[in-house]
C-alpha cells in the first residue's frame, strides 16, 4: 500500500514548513519594497497606492479608490502581504517536496521563478475576476517582481531547510 501511494516517499521528501514560511515571509518582504519602491519613483499617486490596493483584500474595494497615507491601511497592507507571502512560501515548498527537487539549486531556482511566474498571473489576471482593482498593476515591472520574489523564495527555502526534513 505504501508503493502505490508513495507515503514513504513523501515522508523522505516533506517539506521544512519553518523554512517554508520564514522564506514566504522573506520574498513577501522583498515584494512589498520592490512593489513600494517602484510605485514611489513612477506612480503619479504617490509611494502609497500598492497599500490601498493590497489592504482593500481586506478592508474592501472602497480602499483602492484612495492612495493617501493611512496608518491602518498600511498595517492591513503589511499583515496581509506577509500573510500570502508565508502561504505562497508554504505552498513553493509543497511544489520542491512533491518534485523531489530539493539536491538541486538550479532547479529550485527554476521552480521559485515559474512559482512567481504563476503568481503573478492568477494574483494579475485571475484574481482580478473579483478584485479588479489589480488590474491597475498589471505588467512588466510587477512580473519582474514576482519573478524575483519566487526566487528568493525558493533559494532561502533551499538555504534553511533541514537536512533531516528531505531524509
Amino acid at each position: 500500500m505504501d508503493m502505490h501511494l508513495h507515503l514513504a516517499s513523501w515522508r523522505r521528501h516533506a517539506p521544512d514548513w519553518l523554512a517554508a514560511a520564514v522564506s514566504g515571509f522573506a520574498a513577501g518582504a522583498l515584494l512589498m519594497v520592490l512593489e513600494l519602491s517602484w510605485v514611489a519613483m513612477f506612480a503619479a499617486e504617490g509611494p502609497w497606492r500598492s497599500s490601498h490596493l493590497v489592504a482593500a483584500i481586506a478592508l474592501g474595494p472602497q480602499t483602492a479608490f484612495t492612495s493617501e497615507f493611512d496608518l491602518t491601511v498600511v498595517a492591513t497592507a503589511l499583515v496581509t502581504h506577509y500573510a500570502l507571502g508565508i502561504l505562497f512560501g508554504l505552498a513553493l515548498a509543497v511544489v520542491v517536496a512533491l518534485l523531489h527537487r530539493e539536491d538541486s539549486v538550479l532547479s529550485v531556482e527554476v521552480i521559485g521563478m515559474a512559482f512567481g511566474a504563476l503568481l503573478y498571473f492568477i494574483n494579475f489576471h485571475g484574481m482580478t475576476i473579483v478584485m479588479p482593482w489589480f488590474i491597475e498593476m498589471r505588467g512588466w515591472a510587477t512580473l519582474m517582481a514576482h519573478l524575483a520574489c519566487g526566487l528568493v523564495a525558493a533559494v532561502l527555502y533551499w538555504k534553511l531547510r533541514r537536512a533531516s526534513a528531505t531524509e
